[in-house]
């Protein structure tokens, strides 16, 4: 396995760039001294750094695109953009893998039409660990297939297992099927064919479960199509910030209150750290030749650091050699694979 690794990283992604992701490049610099990024973007803005920084080469890219552009349009309109550009330089092999905090509709067409899919998947998948106070998690898909057949959600399944096996550190991970019931027979037909596919090509799959069982981490992996991932995901997000908003209101309310979170700090500042999206830096899509970690766009810094040595661990651990070997080769899963839209 070696050592060396070269991430090619969107200058130009999230809410707050360049800031933040140059802040966040240095840092992953720092803490990893055999990784190499090739920062694309604007050539005043990759240069600079690059010249500042012995292990970062300035990739120009002179196109952005931007969160509200069509993806797939962007994509094939805007050639020279900083996403576009970093997951060629993947394809060609100058990178081995690809990390933005830019649009996500644009990192996932870019990725599956220039990167290109691993032999055998019929549909990258883009999972999440979701940062449980319990244990990581890990959900799957969270909107990169809104629409989905049952033999799908299978290799979702099966390339989830690879990563949570090698990039989270968990061994044979317990698979659940994001369901409405415990019961086998629980679900629409969709869930209840979904059920009986994953319980036939898929060693660890433990059976249904339900939303309420995903922060107490009773399963490993949640594996479910892209609309219901996504509005599961945005539903999580949202309870934990308005959760951490009311706990933060409270706890300024009045002076006991105040000496109460005094006295509570170093704990609270643990919890919000296990449960800060920060800590895994962003969104594996799965199923890519290469490694593309998705970033939120509101990533700070140290989303940004973590971002970009996941992108790393990602390529070292060989997660996309693994999936080809595991997803690609025959008896693993029914029969699923269609062309792209």
């Amino acid at each position: 396995m070696p050592d060396k690794v070269i991430i090619a990283v969107d200058a130009m992604g999230g809410d707050d760039a360049p800031g933040v992701v140059l802040e966040g490049c240095a840092a992953a610099l720092a803490a990893d001294p055999d990784l190499h990024v090739v920062l694309c973007g604007p050539a005043d803005v990759v240069g600079p750094f690059s010249v500042a920084h012995e292990r970062c080469t300035a990739q120009p890219a002179e196109e952005v695109i931007s969160m509200g552009e069509h993806p797939a349009n962007a994509v094939r309109r805007k050639k020279d953009s900083s996403i576009v550009v970093g997951c060629r330089l993947v394809k060609e092999g100058a990178a081995q893998g690809f990390f933005s905090a830019g649009s996500t509709g644009a990192c996932l067409a870019a990725a599956t039409l220039v990167m290109g899919r691993v032999r055998g998947v019929s549909r990258p998948a883009l999972a999440t660990v979701i940062p449980s106070p319990v244990r990581p998690v890990v959900l799957t898909d969270i909107g990169a297939n809104a629409d989905c057949k049952p033999a799908y959600l299978v290799q979702f399944a099966q390339m989830a297992t690879v990563y949570m096996e090698k990039v989270v550190g968990v061994a044979n991970p317990r698979v659940a099927l994001l369901n409405i019931g415990e019961e086998d027979t629980k679900g629409s037909a969709f869930a209840q064919e979904a059920h009986a596919l994953l319980r036939e090509h898929v060693p660890n799959f433990a059976g249904n479960g339900e939303g309420c069982d995903i922060l107490p981490a009773k399963f490993d992996i949640f594996v479910t199509d892209g609309f219901t991932g996504n509005v599961c995901l945005k539903t999580i997000e949202g309870t934990s910030k308005t959760l951490f908003k009311a706990l933060k209101g409270i706890f300024m309310n009045t002076l006991f209150t105040k000496l109460g979170a005094l006295a509570l700090k170093g704990g609270l500042k643990g919890l919000m750290e296990r449960v800060s999206p920060d800590t895994y830096g962003g969104a594996p899509l799965l199923g890519v030749r290469g490694a593309c970690i998705v970033g939120h766009g509101s990533s700070s810094p140290l989303a940004v650091k973590n971002g970009v040595l996941t992108t790393a661990r990602t390529v070292r651990e060989r997660v996309s050699e693994t999936i080809e070997q595991t997803v690609g080769a025959p008896d693993t899963a029914p029969e699923a694979s269609d062309p792209v839209r």
